[in-house]
């Protein structure tokens, strides 16, 4: 299943990947003007440090919980730990 990606020059418009070219956006937030933007990058890419809208190299990248669910038994103070 092929994913999206965002179009550098059109931030606000994401564009299908093609099947297999799956590699992860990255959310950066400048900490000098507040500019919150997404990059397709590599793994291999360097992170990015200047902001594009401020030039300011105050760019850090965002981290947010990753949405996980456990399920069965053992996840929980409550179990009994069989």
């Amino acid at each position: 299943m092929a994913g999206t990606r965002i179009n550098e020059d059109y931030p606000d418009e994401a564009e299908p990947l093609a099947e297999g070219l799956e590699v992860p956006n990255y959310h950066y937030r400048c900490k000098a003007c507040g500019y919150d933007f997404t990059k397709h990058q590599d793994f291999n890419d360097e992170p990015i440090h200047v902001c594009p809208v401020c030039g300011k190299e105050e760019v850090r990248k965002v981290y947010s919980a990753v949405p996980i669910s456990f399920k069965g038994s053992g996840f929980y103070r409550t179990d009994s730990g069989k």
